[in-house]
């Protein structure tokens, strides 16, 4: 059980998006045996404030019922997932954006689907999920309702590394869910990417060049790995270095994962950046659902 007294939160409004990602935030909430915090907020139409008009005390009411009816389909939705959950509630007036972040001051994590109510169709996430993940200050974890997601009791948890300390983080989240789950974990390294910043740079490498870059990444996935696998003993893991991009080697990787970890950014990033190449391309190609994990400091 976590120091966090709300656990996991789920944003909700509703939606099939929504609605799929309560589904996955209760099963994660049985796993590591957390409250889950269902959360909605409401916010006035802006045409009402057109004419400086002030909204009525019945127009309040209705929303707030209306928030209130998502809420309950959400708590039928994950008591059916486990009848004994802890299923805790927040609905406020306002953004539904303020009120996600100031609640990952406190959570374990924040789930939200791609994208909801307010969504356009094909749209690969909405404002809501792209601004929670760019400024929660706790892992976000996002579920696209187009990724045909099973979830595999015994899928690995896939997570990538590559020697930054945000990748470190990463890694905790990474074995912290295996764990959870009693599965093991699969750390990936892909560097085709960041093969022109290396000496070893160059249009033809020799197959010799190749492997010795090879073994360079094989050294530094097992020196990260070392502290969490020193406090994880009981997670069993795989190494995976692949000479190919990142998004698409990790995407490979986790065709049949029960979670797929990636940090904001990594090496490449810059500090202040909301999100890296990686885990912006990600958000579309991730074929399970896609925790992103932000450095402590942002």
């Amino acid at each position: 059980m976590s120091d966090n007294k709300i656990g996991i939160v789920v944003g909700v409004d509703g939606s099939p998006s929504s609605d799929l990602a309560t589904r996955w935030a209760a099963r994660e909430a049985t796993a590591r045996n957390l409250p889950l915090l269902l959360a909605a907020a409401y916010v006035i139409p802006q045409f009402l404030y057109a004419e400086g008009m002030i909204p009525s005390k019945a127009i309040f009411n209705e929303l707030e019922q209306d928030t209130q009816e998502s809420i309950d389909q959400a708590a039928a939705i994950a008591q059916e997932i486990n009848p004994d959950l802890e299923i805790l509630q927040e609905i406020r007036e306002g953004s539904p954006i303020n009120m996600l972040l100031e609640l990952s001051e406190e959570a374990d994590m924040v789930v939200v689907g791609s994208r909801g109510l307010g969504g356009i169709a094909g749209a690969l996430l909405g404002s809501v999920s792209t601004s929670v993940i760019g400024h929660a200050k706790c892992p976000v974890v996002v579920l696209r309702e187009d990724d045909m997601y099973t979830d595999p009791e015994d899928g690995p948890v896939v997570v990538g590394v590559d020697g930054s300390k945000i990748s470190e983080l990463a890694l905790e989240e990474a074995f912290k869910a295996a764990e959870a789950y009693g599965t093991g974990v699969i750390a990936v390294n892909a560097w085709l990417d960041r093969a022109v910043q290396s000496t070893l740079a160059g249009v033809n490498l020799s197959s010799r060049e190749w492997q010795r870059a090879q073994e360079e990444q094989e050294k530094m996935l097992e020196e990260s790995l070392a502290p969490v696998k020193a406090a994880y003993p009981n997670v069993k893991v795989k190494l995976v270095v692949h000479r190919e991009s990142p998004e698409v080697s990790l995407a490979e990787e986790a065709c049949k994962a029960r979670l797929l970890v990636v940090g904001s950014h990594g090496r490449g990033g810059f500090a202040g950046m909301l999100l890296g190449s990686t885990s912006r391309a990600l958000l579309r190609l991730a074929p399970c659902p896609l925790m992103v994990v932000r450095g402590e400091r942002e």
